[in-house]
């Protein structure tokens, strides 16, 4: 007997379930839902992309809002998790592979494996074979995986803009051995530009977008043309990448020592405090090293903006920000990327009202 599709406005209702399900940490109910859903006529690949990813999208802005905190954000990502490895041994689910051969794997220390763990399902129901490396996978690890085991595509995924370094030498690696990429994750900004930027032969917004280019083919690299170099960015010439990141603990010990003196209520934080100040700053410094590295304004400023928003949803006032970005400035008056940088993120902090207060490091 033929189930019928679920409803679309029956698909709100499975969503809160769920939610309520993970945000209760029980495991069982939300595998539950899903199979439930299943039973009810959803498509597998409607339930991976239609309630699963929409709950983890949820999950991140709850813990931005700070209605989670990290310990229920990680509770209800690892049963999600769970949840989704359940339901890829499910049997109306088991799908023979047809297609070729894909190897998704998220770029070095990029530690958000989820979405491509959704992606890895969504190809291995359209057919595909699919290798799934997950979190964090060096880039020497990558190379001597496809050398071993070979690939028509790699998808590569990252969620963080600081990997984009290590995502350039993957997607460098693998094309020098003629494996075309496609890349995917918040990481490569919502327009791909990140993706273009470094080289990528594709780039999707979302696992159906990535399944559907992969289906089209994407074309192998040119070998005999020459394949993409790491250096050939022209902007990294100037050496100020290089220089702020392997800088980066002096400069958090400089901002540090010269908040102490422009702060004296530092003097009583307790170790906690200072250790999260010191991670602040040092976040701050990753961001603005991989913007030098892509020479993008927008990126270093819109993760200033974003933190501005933690820290306030944290009954943090964030415009404690600014102090933060003027010690950089004098600490790198010598290098004009640095302070393009530094000062398009004090515009975007001003146009976003920051109202004032103290320093970052006094949140919990």
């Amino acid at each position: 007997m033929t189930v019928a599709p679920v409803p679309q406005d029956a698909v709100p209702a499975l969503r809160d379930a769920l939610w309520a399900a993970v945000t209760s940490r029980d495991e069982y109910r939300a595998a539950d839902v899903v199979f439930d859903a299943l039973a009810q006529g959803m498509a597998p690949e409607a339930v991976l992309l239609d309630l699963l990813a929409p709950l983890q999208v949820r999950v991140g802005a709850e813990w931005a809002a700070n209605r989670l905190s990290v310990t229920q954000e990680h509770a209800a990502s690892a049963i999600t998790e769970r949840v989704i490895a359940a339901l890829a041994h499910h049997p109306a689910v088991r799908t023979a592979p047809t297609l070729g051969r894909v190897t998704v794997a998220c770029v070095d220390q990029e530690w958000h494996a989820l979405p491509a763990r959704l992606l890895a399902e969504v190809l291995t129901l359209r057919g595909w074979r699919v290798d799934f490396l997950g979190a964090q996978v060096p880039t020497a690890h990558l190379i001597a995986h496809l050398h071993a085991n070979g690939a028509d595509a790699v998808a590569l995924s990252s969620s963080v803009p600081t990997r984009l370094p290590a995502a350039h030498a993957a997607i460098t690696g693998c094309q020098a051995i003629g494996i075309p990429v496609i890349a995917g994750g918040p990481a490569f900004g919502d327009d791909g530009r990140y993706a273009r930027l470094l080289g990528a032969d594709a780039w999707a917004a979302d696992a159906r977008g990535a399944a559907e280019k992969l289906a089209a083919g994407i074309p192998a690299p040119d070998l005999a043309a020459g394949h993409r170099r790491i250096d050939d960015l022209p902007h990294l010439a100037d050496q100020e990448f290089t220089f702020v990141a392997r800088s980066q603990g002096d400069l958090v010990k400089t901002v540090l020592t010269r908040l102490e003196a422009a702060f004296p209520a530092m003097a009583s934080y307790d170790a906690h405090q200072r250790e999260r100040t010191a991670e602040d700053i040092a976040h701050i410094v990753d961001f603005l090293a991989v913007a030098l590295y892509c020479d993008a304004d927008e990126l270093f400023a819109g993760f200033i903006t974003w933190t501005a928003e933690i820290l306030t949803a944290r009954h943090v006032p964030a415009a404690s920000l600014r102090p933060v970005l003027n010690i950089l400035a004098t600490e790198l008056k010598d290098f004009p990327r640095s302070l393009r940088l530094l000062g398009e993120a004090r515009r975007a902090l001003d146009a976003a009202s920051v109202p004032s207060g103290t320093h970052p490091g006094a949140h919990a």
